[in-house]
């Protein structure tokens, strides 16, 4: 099948990441606003990872399964319209939370609507947009919005309602956009076309799917580049908020601008990064990135000079964020065929979430009541190299790379 039209390709990825930015813009609410809630709920240091811990746990299993289903039925946009309405109206949950046990459960509640959004909407992305703007498209779409509006405007917008009017009512923001994208959604994008047309796969066991996922080295790669780097924005999430605060001391106005630092550099990245693997290749993308993630906690623990320049080492160091889209979905995406992607990509965003996202920040969380709030970030720098290590073993994806590999040399 021929990719749509050049103009319905970018409605459809500015749909997909504004609906995806409004999802991160509430899965990111808590974490900026956590030096309210927890003197005020009298969380402990592991009560804080716990919470995180808890939305990850539900994304990941709701990922596989709302993955899986996306792919038997071939109906991608339905069941990304259907997780949009029950994000939205699950949004309101945390702010009636008065003690930890009912935070936890609107957490859970809140990740087993989101899991499905992300697989879901990087597959349609996969399938509509023309391979040589592949990896472009599906950074745009996960990242641009989710930062945009999750990573920068979240921290400043959220911590500056929850100075003015508290922090209950902070959680209220993204009910009534989510509801509005849902409907944007369901009017402006196609079901894809090339899902219909691939039927027998349909009736393959999940079992048999798996198999055949798993039978390519890039996958089980991905899930461990997934598993640690999640962890890596995680905790950085839950902690750094803390850490600039209680150790660093500074205001939670400073702290939510230094944050919303990560923001305007993921929104960045999501062009430069993922563009540049469309021309130099996925694989030294993904393995700088990691590495360049190193200079965000040495920044944080160690540098104590202006805080516009720890403001650039924050920006520089988040570039990392924009190697998500390439190991969760673009990679992916590129090594299966087009019945599989949406369960390859939910497989390995349920990794990162489960490893990384469910036991990472409480593991954090544990070490920081051991050893104090620095340690959270010690264990950051420990995460990105290990990841930055594995991309090493990642096999080329690329179209342009792998067209020029196949190029007999002029002799």
């Amino acid at each position: 099948m021929q990719p749509s039209g050049g103009l319905y390709q970018v409605r459809l990825v500015a749909l997909l990441s504004m609906n995806f930015g409004i999802l991160f813009f509430d899965r990111n609410s808590l974490n900026f606003i956590m030096p309210f809630v927890k003197p005020d709920l009298g969380l402990s240091n592991t009560q804080v990872g716990l919470t995180s811990s808890a939305l990850s746990f539900a994304w990941a299993l709701s990922a596989l399964v709302v993955g899986a289903a996306a792919d038997r039925s071939g109906r991608r946009k339905a069941y990304l319209v259907a997780a949009t309405i029950a994000f939205s109206l699950c949004s309101f949950l945390s702010g009636l939370a008065t003690s930890f046990l009912v935070l936890l459960g609107s957490r859970l509640l809140m990740g087993l609507a989101d899991g499905g959004i992300a697989p879901i909407s990087q597959s349609i992305t996969a399938l509509a947009v023309s391979p040589q703007r592949r990896g472009l498209a599906m950074g745009v779409m996960q990242n641009f919005g989710s930062n945009l509006l999750g990573s920068f405007a979240a921290p400043v917008l959220l911590v500056a309602f929850a100075t003015a009017y508290g922090w209950h009512g902070a959680f209220y923001l993204a009910g009534i956009p989510g509801l509005i994208s849902a409907f944007l959604i369901w009017r402006f994008i196609q079901e894809p076309a090339a899902v219909v047309i691939l039927t027998p796969e349909r009736r393959q066991t999940l079992g048999a799917r798996l198999r055949e996922i798993f039978a390519h080295r890039n996958i089980p790669i991905c899930c461990c580049i997934a598993s640690l780097l999640v962890g890596y924005l995680v905790i950085c999430w839950t902690f750094a908020p803390l850490f600039l605060t209680q150790v660093r001391g500074y205001t939670p106005r400073q702290m939510g601008w230094l944050m919303g630092t990560l923001g305007i550099s993921a929104t960045f990245g999501s062009f430069v990064v993922s563009g540049l693997s469309d021309r130099i290749g996925r694989k030294p993308v993904v393995v700088f990135t990691c590495f360049l993630g190193l200079i965000l906690p040495l920044g944080a623990l160690f540098y104590h000079g202006s805080i516009w320049i720890l403001a650039v080492t924050f920006f520089f160091g988040w570039a990392v964020n924009g190697a998500f889209p390439l190991f969760m979905a673009t990679i992916p995406s590129e090594t299966v065929n087009a019945n599989h992607m949406t369960t390859a990509m939910a497989i390995i965003m349920g990794a990162g979430e489960v490893i990384g996202g469910v036991f990472a920040p409480g593991l954090a969380g544990l070490a920081a009541d051991a050893a104090g709030l620095a340690a959270a970030i010690w264990i950051l720098m420990g995460l990105c190299f290990v990841a930055g290590v594995l991309a090493v073993g990642l096999q080329e994806t690329a179209p342009a790379c792998l067209k020029r590999s196949t190029v007999p040399a002029l002799i």
